[in-house]
């Protein structure tokens, strides 16, 4: 019986922990602390140096337990990546997240030599540990501060912190074995890298067409949908690891592939990972503050900090500059860049293979992992939205946007019942505008279900739910916000070929001669936009309009206020595409067709 009151005070202390991780992030919220480094604090206080004086040091259930939670972390983040956001920056976050990491490595490890007193390679291991960004720290913190970036600067760093853990876990694994064998050469490591490379995407990539298949040909029961997708994406990562290729790179593509098709059941899916990935965060980050020694922290503090201190100031922007450079950044993105080089579980988790396996010294990577993580969060976290503003790169915030409910339809894929509070002053009640591929279908008023003719006029404080196709759901999300006051253009970018975004269709077509619906005479140029664009407008974005196209060269309130004319002659005379902007467009072709978009 005592064996047995032991598994439960430890399902008793397991689960009281996790839910101190949870319910201290109210206050982490509360008063701006990243919530990563109170969960760190939360394993800490309860470790055997602590008030709760747990003995906690089984360094392979916090791996089992890290690579679980990793693995779910990146499959939910490219569950959420669009391919359309991230086919620009493909290039420059690709780099980032391999040359980069290899060069943050190169510059910290000869200050990790001769602070910590290592050889050259292991050096050059500790910073390998420390030299990839969190996927979940940076995001984690951009979105609790309400930021929002710049489209190329955000989807840079969403792309970067997803793809370079499985570049940092093979590096790491690189030197543990060359430290540990004692001999490797420049031909093994070359080929192990394209092995586990070329084998995690073709398994990636495979898995994620079979999960997409299995989703929409299995008749599932209710419900249980999104563990097996959950399931799904271990199992991925699983084969990958036994078949030496990357796991993580496997899983991660596997989310993209899978989040970039028409599946059933996918708003129960995202809403199911998204609350395990929180749970596996906590988990992980809790057991790794339980593994920490306060007393072993202390002797090696010093050298941690500057380790710290020189990745964050001199290694990271260098590495960032430098693989930027062929790319077209200004100055203030690429400084925000390197600063956002947020450190979290990762730099802890991979700290902690040196100790799985035995290497001397191994304590020594771990405690200066936790450092650097400690020190990233404080001095990084905290400043984040300080420095988006002032190098620019922040938006300007807009009001919160509406509640959105999403409901999958049984037995077809195409549509979704999208659902929305009217606002007083949106653009939905005050213009009754909405794209054509949506259509309302039921309006709830006063709890009574009514037809959208029965509740003509609709009415502020309405529910309205309409039909639409689950890839364009959230550019809903403008038309039922509240308008922000319009935004007078600057009266210098008007000319012959540039207008106003409230002229009208109408005087377009008395002035240019095109063709228009009747019906939208009355309709104003940001309206047309708003109803021919699948998302939010942004600079440069063109719709048609009969002979002619319509540029939008301004955005003020959210809204397009400067339209540019692009007319028919201008397109005669554009030059043709250079050979290389041909190679990047049969190059993105090949992927859409690749992932099935």
């Amino acid at each position: 019986m005592g064996s047995l009151d032991s598994v439960s005070i430890a399902i008793l202390l397991g689960a009281s922990l996790v839910m101190a991780g949870i319910m201290s992030s109210l206050l982490a919220l509360r008063f701006g602390a990243p919530l990563l480094l109170v969960f760190l604090v939360v394993g800490m206080i309860a470790g055997d140096s602590g008030p709760g004086g747990l003995q906690f040091n089984d360094v392979g259930t916090t791996y089992l337990v890290g690579s679980v939670a990793l693995a779910l972390i990146l499959f939910d983040g490219g569950l959420r990546t669009r391919f359309q956001t991230i086919r620009t920056v493909l290039a420059p976050s690709i780099v980032l997240a391999t040359l980069g990491v290899l060069l943050t490595a190169l510059i910290t490890a000869p200050v990790a030599k001769y602070a910590l007193d290592l050889n050259w390679t292991e050096a050059l291991l500790a910073g390998a540990v420390v030299a990839s960004t969190d996927a979940a720290a940076v995001f984690l913190l951009v979105h609790a501060q309400g930021l929002r970036l710049r489209p190329r600067v955000g989807a840079t760093l969403e792309v970067e912190s997803g793809t370079n853990d499985p570049f940092a876990v093979f590096l790491t694994l690189m030197l543990v074995e060359l430290i540990s064998i004692g001999e490797s050469s420049a031909l093994h490591v070359g080929l192990e890298f394209l092995r586990q490379a070329i084998l995690g995407a073709i398994i990636g990539f495979v898995g994620g067409r079979l999960v997409v298949l299995a989703l929409n040909r299995v008749a599932l029961p209710q419900g249980l949908h999104a563990p097996f997708v959950a399931t799904a994406a271990l199992v991925i990562f699983g084969t990958a690891q036994i078949s030496h290729g990357s796991g993580f790179l496997a899983v991660y593509l596997a989310g993209i592939i899978i989040g970039n098709r028409p599946t059933r059941a996918h708003n129960s899916v995202v809403a199911f990972l998204d609350a395990a990935t929180w749970l596996a965060q906590i988990v992980m980050f809790v057991l790794l503050g339980l593994l920490v020694s306060p007393q072993r922290l202390f002797d090696s503090m010093g050298p941690a900090l500057l380790v710290a201190l020189v990745l964050m100031l001199v290694a990271r922007p260098v590495a960032v500059f430098l693989c930027l450079a062929p790319f077209r950044f200004n100055w203030r993105e690429r400084l925000f860049i390197a600063w956002v080089g947020l450190r979290g579980a990762v730099a802890i988790f991979l700290a902690s293979i040196p100790m799985l396996v035995g290497l001397s010294k191994a304590y020594l990577y771990f405690d200066v992992a936790f450092v650097v993580v400690i020190t990233s969060l404080l001095l990084q976290g905290w400043t984040l939205a300080a420095a988006a503003r002032r190098l620019h790169v922040a938006l300007p915030r807009s009001d919160r946007g509406p509640r959105r409910v999403e409901l999958d339809l049984p037995g077809q894929l195409e549509q979704q019942l999208v659902g929305y509070a009217v606002r007083p002053k949106s653009l939905y009640l005050r213009r009754g505008l909405l794209p054509s591929w949506s259509k309302p279908t039921l309006v709830i008023r006063d709890e009574r279900i009514l037809s959208p003719a029965e509740a003509e006029p609709v009415a502020a404080g309405d529910y309205v739910y309409l039909l639409a196709p689950p890839e364009k759901a959230e550019a809903l999300d403008r038309f039922f916000v509240d308008m922000p006051p319009s935004s007078a253009p600057d009266p210098h970018l008007l000319g012959d070929f540039v207008v106003s975004g409230e002229i009208t269709l109408g005087d377009i077509a008395a002035i240019y001669g095109v063709s228009i619906d009747p019906a939208q005479s009355a309709l104003t140029l940001a309206d047309y936009f708003d109803l021919h664009l699948d998302r939010a407008p942004k600079e440069g974005a063109t719709v048609p309009l009969d002979s002619i196209v319509l540029v939008a060269r301004s955005i003020g309130g959210g809204r397009v206020n400067v339209v540019g004319l692009r007319l028919p002659e201008d397109e005669e005379d554009a030059p043709p595409p250079t050979r290389i902007a041909s190679f990047k467009s049969k190059l993105r072709e090949t992927w859409a067709s690749l992932i099935g978009i």
